[in-house]
This record gives C-alpha cells, sequence and structure tokens, in this order.
C-alpha cells in the first residue's frame, strides 16, 4: 500500500472537515457537491473488499429515486449482494475519517479484516444518467487505480444490471455473460419461452405503457426493446429526452401521490407501469371505466408471484418451502390474503431491502417485495438444479409446469430488485394466467391508508421493536398509539424513525380512506407532543382526488 500516494491522491478529493455520513441501506446519498470524498474513497474500499473476499467488487454511482441533484454511491458484494454489514461500518469510519487520519484507517481496515494487500483486485463500476455521474465515477476510479486494483467501467447501467455484472464475473459466467447483450439475451430469452406458452391471443395483453423517471431505465429497455419485442410491445415515456429525472414521474412519484406521472395519457384500462430513477423498483396502475386511478404495489405485485410460483408447484407435485417478506408498511388485506386465501406462510422484518433479502435466502423460494416496488423472487441452489431435472425428463403437464419454472427462475435470477426483470415476470405472468390489470387488482381490496412524516429535533428519540411495528421510547407513545387505533375499524398505526433525515414516518390504515386519514393525523400529533416536535404542527390531511 503506497500510502504517501494514496494522501496525494486523496488532497485531490478532499473531504470537507467535520461532515459526518452514514452508510446505510442505500449505501451513501445525499446533495451531489458533498460526495467527491466519498467517491474516492469508496473506490479504495472496494479494492479493500476485492483483495480480502479474492472477487470482484462492484461499485454503482446513483441516487435511485432521489432528485436530479442528489447523487450516492454503494458496494456490491461478490454474489450481486448488498455490501455485507461489517463492511458498511469500514466504510462509514472510512466516509468520516478526517485527511490526516486516512492512512491509519485504511491499515485499521486491513488488518481487522485480515487483507492479503499483495492480492489482485478487480472492481467494476457502473452510473446513472446523472449530470454528475461522470465525474464521480472518474473519482472511484482514482480510488480504485492508487491502490492497485484493475478497473472496469461499464458507464452508463441500471443498479440491477451492475449487480448482474459482478455475479456474472464472480461465478464463471455461469450465471451468464458478464455483458449487457449478455443481461438482454438471458432475460429475453427467458420472456420469450414464457410468453409462447400463453393461450391467448392478439395485443391485448401485449401492450404496456412504461415511465421511465427521465432515468437509465430508458436508455436501457430501448437497448432491449427488439430483444423481446415478439412478445411485449412497450411504449416509453419520461424517456429523459425533455425532464428531469425523477421530477413528477417515477414509481416514487406515483406510489406517493396515487396518481399517474406527468407526461403519460392513461386511457381505460391501458396497463402501466414506473421504474424509479436506476430502474431497481417497479409499480403498476391503470385507470378504471370512471377514470379513477388505480396502483398495484409491491404488495399486489408480491401477490402475484407467489401465487403462481404456488399454482406451479402443486403441478409439479413438489412440496417445497415458499414464504412471502413483507414489511410493516405491507397493506393489511395483503397480507391476509396471503395468508388466509393462498395458504403461503408471511413474514415481517425492518425496513430496508437487505432485510428482506436476508430473510427470504431463508426459504426454498423466497418472495419478498417493499409496498414502494422493490423486491424480487429468490431460489435456492437446490431447488434451481431440481426444476432443472425435472425440466429436463418430463414431457406432460408436469414437464410443461416445470419449464415455464425454469424460465421465470432465470428472469428472476437476480440478487437484488430488478425493474424490468419484475416487469417481464409480471407480462408473463398475466399472460400465462389470462388475466387482465383489473382481475389482477381484484384478487383483494387495499384497506385504505395514509403515509405522514413528522419533524422531530433527533429521530433518535424513537427506537421500535417487532419489526419496527411497536415504539419502545418515547416512553407513553406506543400505549397512546394503541388509544387512537382502537377508535377506528380494521386499523392499525405504527412509526419509525426516517433512515436519512430528522423526520418520523407515520403510518395508518383502517376501514375508511377519511378514517385512515384521521388516525394518521392524530398519531402525528402524539408523535409531535412526545417525540420533540419542532415547527409548526401537524395539519389534518387535505384531499386530492384524480380523475382521469
Amino acid at each position: 500500500m503506497d500510502l504517501s500516494a494514496i494522501t496525494k491522491h486523496s488532497a485531490l478529493h478532499a473531504k470537507p472537515r467535520g461532515l459526518l455520513l452514514q452508510y446505510g441501506t442505500a449505501g451513501f446519498r445525499m446533495k451531489a457537491e458533498h460526495l467527491d470524498h466519498i467517491m474516492f474513497r469508496m473506490g479504495l474500499l472496494a479494492v479493500l473488499r476485492s483483495k480480502q473476499t479474492k472477487s470482484t467488487i462492484g461499485v454503482m454511482v446513483t441516487a435511485s429515486h432521489n432528485p436530479e441533484e442528489d447523487n450516492g454511491v454503494k458496494l456490491v458484494d461478490p454474489l450481486g449482494e448488498m455490501l455485507a454489514p461489517s463492511w458498511e461500518e469500514h466504510a462509514t469510519y472510512l466516509a468520516n475519517a478526517e485527511e490526516e487520519d486516512m492512512q491509519r484507517v485504511l491499515i485499521d481496515i486491513s488488518e481487522k479484516e485480515a487483507v492479503d494487500l499483495q492480492q489482485d483486485a478487480f472492481v467494476v463500476i457502473g452510473r446513472d444518467t446523472r449530470p454528475s455521474s461522470e465525474k464521480f465515477s472518474q473519482s472511484v476510479i482514482d480510488g480504485v487505480t492508487v491502490l492497485g486494483g484493475q478497473v472496469h467501467d461499464y458507464g452508463l447501467l441500471t443498479t440491477p444490471q451492475l449487480h448482474y455484472m459482478v455475479c456474472c464475473r464472480n461465478t464463471s459466467g455461469q450465471y451468464g455473460m458478464a455483458t449487457i447483450e449478455g443481461y438482454y439475451q438471458k432475460l429475453s430469452r427467458a420472456f420469450v419461452e414464457l410468453t409462447k406458452q400463453a393461450s391467448c391471443s392478439g395485443d391485448e395483453y401485449r401492450s404496456l405503457k412504461v415511465d421511465c423517471a427521465n432515468g437509465i431505465g430508458a436508455l436501457k429497455l430501448k437497448e432491449m426493446e427488439h430483444y423481446f419485442s415478439q412478445g411485449l410491445s412497450v411504449q416509453l415515456f419520461n424517456d429523459g429526452t425533455k425532464g428531469k429525472l425523477n421530477h413528477l414521474c417515477g414509481a416514487d412519484f406515483v406510489k406517493s401521490h396515487q396518481k399517474p406521472p406527468q407526461g403519460m395519457e392513461i386511457k381505460f384500462n391501458e396497463r402501466c407501469c414506473s421504474f424509479d430513477g436506476d430502474a431497481d423498483r417497479i409499480v403498476y396502475y391503470y385507470c378504471d371505466a370512471d377514470g379513477h386511478f388505480h396502483l398495484i404495489d409491491g404488495d399486489k405485485i408480491a401477490t402475484l408471484i407467489s401465487s403462481f410460483l404456488k399454482e406451479l408447484l402443486l403441478e409439479i407435485g413438489e412440496n417445497l418451502n415458499v414464504g412471502v417478506v413483507q414489511t410493516a408498511y405491507a397493506n393489511g388485506s395483503s397480507t391476509r390474503y396471503l395468508e388466509e386465501v393462498m395458504k403461503v406462510p408471511v413474514y415481517c422484518t425492518k425496513t430496508g431491502v437487505k432485510h428482506l433479502h436476508h430473510k427470504a435466502q431463508e426459504f426454498d423460494i423466497g418472495v419478498y417485495f417493499e409496498a414502494n416496488g422493490h423486491g424480487t423472487a429468490l431460489f435456492s441452489k437446490a431447488v434451481e438444479d431440481k426444476i432443472n431435472q425435472l425440466a429436463r425428463e418430463l414431457e406432460d403437464k408436469k414437464g410443461k409446469a416445470a419449464k415455464i419454472l425454469r424460465n421465470i427462475i432465470d428472469l428472476f435470477n437476480q440478487a437484488a430488485g430488478d425493474a424490468i426483470a419484475d416487469m417481464l415476470v409480471i407480462e408473463a405472468i398475466l399472460a400465462l394466467k389470462n388475466l387482465t390489470i383489473e382481475q389482477w387488482d381484484a384478487l383483494y381490496t387495499d384497506l385504505p391508508n395514509r403515509q405522514l412524516k413528522v419533524k422531530v429535533a433527533d429521530r433518535k428519540v424513537i427506537s421500535t421493536t417487532d419489526a419496527e411495528r411497536q415504539a419502545v421510547t418515547p416512553p407513553g407513545l406506543q400505549e397512546a398509539i394503541n388509544d387512537l387505533v382502537k377508535k377506528y375499524r380494521l386499523s392499525r398505526a405504527f412509526v419509525r424513525p426516517s433512515g436519512t433525515e430528522d423526520v418520523i414516518r407515520v403510518y395508518a390504515e383502517a376501514d375508511s380512506q377519511e378514517s385512515a386519514d384521521s388516525l394518521a393525523h392524530e398519531v402525528s400529533l402524539a408523535v409531535f407532543d412526545l417525540a420533540g416536535g419542532i415547527g409548526e404542527r401537524p395539519q389534518p390531511v387535505k384531499h386530492s382526488n384524480f380523475e382521469g
């Protein structure tokens, strides 16, 4: 380790004195002007992680669904998964070191993790379409090269595509080819094979409007479209040619505002979906005959997918351990439908995709989606091998079901949520089951709900337990919430501190929208009074209805 060279290069990416940042589920994320030193240092850390694991490590430059002026960075571990928790701590430690402490911190991490500094290192980099991303990729490269690591810059990629590249490189091509064409071919081949099995004719199921959030998803879908065009026609909106990234569009906007993105006109019963800025989230929606907007979020996506997988397993006659993983934000109706109608066990974890992912790995088949549309299905290696064997050996109805399942596995074989892969899986299932979007939506009716946030002086005053569904501190808050919940039918509410800002997030659901809004407001007032609210007291929810 050439410490003098590191010091010299670090000075070119100097950290603002006193600035403290935390590596969270989404890595580092904030206003772009504060991030150059972080990018350089994550290049350094990626090299240490690569040397320690003797594997290719990924670095993704993106701020996902955040505004265009923000940016961020996250590291991708050897099998395409999120960075190990112990290394998240190292990332925070390194990010917050003052310039004069950099050498000591790097040596500390190397010694603690027994990193062989003579080991070769290889790092791959991807970036989204933000104006700051190209420069930041170069800062990461500077960090990688000064520590002697080799680097391959893939340039513009969706976040899931970088996860794919890392996994391909570390499995010697068994997972797929570590090229963008390899990604397109793997997913498209599985999708086209699936849609060939569909019995429906005509194009009513094969046309989809896609809001790309003015992000990287638009570029990649345009490149990929001809690979699967015989199975699906996509019409792209908010494709980045005009309009700002994530501004009045994208999955996060549609989910939180419960209305269509700007720039997309929806006719009756047209199927539509929205990606977020780096294409790792997806939500669906449509307008009914009366012009009312209907959102189909991650809960209904998980329900469609897990129900279909269960049907295939019944057809094959395989009794596998299937589980659906949700967070406290999952609508109560979805949980009841899965458990009581589909007889699929449901588990709840803390918010954050890494928590869901970890839990889902405990099952033969684990399906997880956050309500915001970030999720996937995971299949154990033993299940993959078994299904491949059945698909080869069986020729009857069981064989057909096994082949369908094998193609689903190929589409889902991602280590994190992938909006493009999820879109293709959903479209294939709708075609195979001959379902309209309204029929999908009608599987169950969501309980009305409301999410609010309350500004507080210090979000740490609230601590939670039971997968964030119960507040432990401050004293009296959970009791107050319990009393408020008793006033409304089919109701529940919980509060949790934001992971990134000094606000407390409030969720409430009840048998009517008015009740959900009223409960959310009353819980917000309790948070404001008991947890150190600042600024104006929470105001009652204002209603705005969208008519198509």
